[in-house]
């Protein structure tokens, strides 16, 4: 287990390496805005936009920028500075972390609750009413976008626009810190719309695998032993069937903790993904590559956290 987990956390270091070089390449030698102009406002002096690239570092070779980066992220974990405001990329960055990690830990507690519920309790009763009505409503929640139902939930329940004001609407976030209470009322509606999809998914996805593992022998064995249906579902054929949720669950809270771009941007949450939004839209390269990093960090530690897990989840899973 030891040698593994220690190649796969090469083989992350390695991916990241690779990251961070397409995007650097993207958004540093194919034809985009030019930063410097950016900075240097509208109708700039072209000798003020060629000191302002020279301040930059952007004069130097596309290698040499790409190395100077690299060296100052390895060295110091500096991400560089804002071309927007020249705010410290990394500043930023942990400055909004805490909300997004809000909104992602607690929309997955969420969704991962109710979709192992309702894949279970489906999967024991399949084409009753209840697992007919369950799949029909997981499908209403995964057709229907986040956009959509952010807005739709914002217009019924938020205290400003709602027709029935229950709780604070968009830009209301409260920090953890400042105030436990208004931090949790004010990411309940966020928290519901971000897990309603996943949490239909789940429920499908658990059905699925729960009807087919328990038809195995395995299973007829536990029953025939005596044990109870409450062990034989939850000791045997849950714990047989988890595997594509722990994969699924792994990938999706890291991409999440990365930022949920449209979640935080409904609901004005200053989170990472909406500070990406906003370097984009203003073509802010190193915030973007900071962001991007930062997602590709969390998506490559959920999935050596997930491989880890199987071992303990599964015991049929031997490294």
């Amino acid at each position: 287990m030891i040698q593994y987990i220690v190649r796969r956390v090469l083989w992350m270091i390695a991916l990241l390496f690779l990251v961070s070089a397409i995007t650097f390449f993207i958004f540093y030698a194919l034809p985009s805005a030019d930063p410097a102009a950016l900075r240097a406002g509208k109708s700039p002096n072209p000798q003020l936009v060629e000191q302002i690239r020279h301040q930059l570092g952007l004069d130097k070779p596309l290698y040499q920028q790409y190395y100077d980066y690299m060296k100052n992220l390895i060295t110091n974990g500096d991400f560089g500075f804002s071309y927007q405001n020249n705010i410290s990329v990394r500043t930023q960055i942990f400055q909004r972390l805490p909300a997004t990690i809000s909104l992602a830990i607690g929309a997955a507690l969420i969704w991962l609750t109710v979709g192992i519920g309702v894949g279970i309790i489906s999967s024991t009763r399949p084409r009753s009413l209840i697992d007919r009505i369950s799949m029909g409503a997981a499908l209403v929640a995964i057709s229907a976008p986040v956009y959509f139902l952010g807005l739709v939930v914002l217009y019924l329940f938020s205290n400003d626009i709602g027709v029935f004001p229950l709780f604070p609407g968009a830009g209301s976030y409260v920090p953890f810190s400042d105030d436990p209470s208004a931090w949790f009322t004010s990411l309940i509606m966020p928290w519901c719309v971000l897990a309603a999809a996943f949490a239909a998914f789940y429920a499908r996805l658990l059905r699925s695998t729960m009807i087919d593992t328990m038809h195995e022998d395995y299973i007829r064995t536990a029953r025939a032993k005596g044990l109870s249906e409450r062990r034989v579902i939850f000791r045997h054929g849950l714990r047989a069937a988890i595997n594509p949720i722990v994969t699924a669950a792994g990938l999706d809270i890291g991409i999440l903790l990365g930022g949920a771009i449209l979640t935080e941007t409904v609901f004005n949450i200053p989170g990472v993904g909406r500070l990406a939004y906003d370097s984009i839209v203003n073509s802010d390269l190193p915030m973007i590559q900071g962001t991007v990093l930062l997602g590709a960090f969390f998506i490559v530690t959920a999935n050596l956290v997930v491989d880890v897990l199987y071992a303990f989840v599964d015991p049929r899973v031997r490294y």
